[in-house]
Formats: structure tokens, C-alpha cells, sequence
């Protein structure tokens, strides 16, 4: 009787064990998952503005100048000699 028990704890703190170890590996695993996610949606994002940078339409010919109106010159008061 006393074998059967210590075989069951044996499994039981085993089971235990082996479930801490599958945790503790696979959150580190999905650590690397995340950090690889963000920096694929960074990339994605960096790529995304450049490709809206490179297909603006650049322009033509710049656009002219106003027109200046300019006040007619007053005539010199200069006697001429």
C-alpha cells in the first residue's frame, strides 16, 4: 500500500514539474513571438510612408509669379539748364 502511495506522489509532483517546465519555455517562446510581431508592424509601417512618399506626383512647372503693379515714377523737378 505504501509503494502505490509513493508512486502517486511521485506522479503527481512529476506532472507538476513537467507542467512548470512546458510553461516556462513556452513563455519565453511567445516573448520572441511578440517582440518579432511589433517589429514586423513597425517595418510595415516605415514601408507604408515610403511608399506614400515615393507615389506623390511631383509637380510640373512652378507656379508664376503674381504680377506687380508697379505707381508710375513722378517726373524730376530738375531744371534743365
Amino acid at each position: 500500500m505504501t509503494d502505490v502511495l509513493w508512486v502517486l506522489v511521485g506522479i503527481i509532483i512529476g506532472s507538476i514539474g513537467g507542467i512548470l517546465g512546458i510553461s516556462l519555455v513556452s513563455a519565453g517562446r511567445f516573448e520572441d513571438k511578440e517582440k518579432e510581431i511589433q517589429d514586423l508592424r513597425t517595418q510595415r509601417e516605415l514601408l507604408k510612408e515610403e511608399i506614400f512618399r515615393l507615389s506623390k506626383p511631383k509637380r510640373g512647372k512652378p507656379q508664376p509669379r503674381k504680377k506687380r503693379y508697379y505707381r508710375p515714377r513722378k517726373p524730376s523737378n530738375k531744371s534743365s539748364k
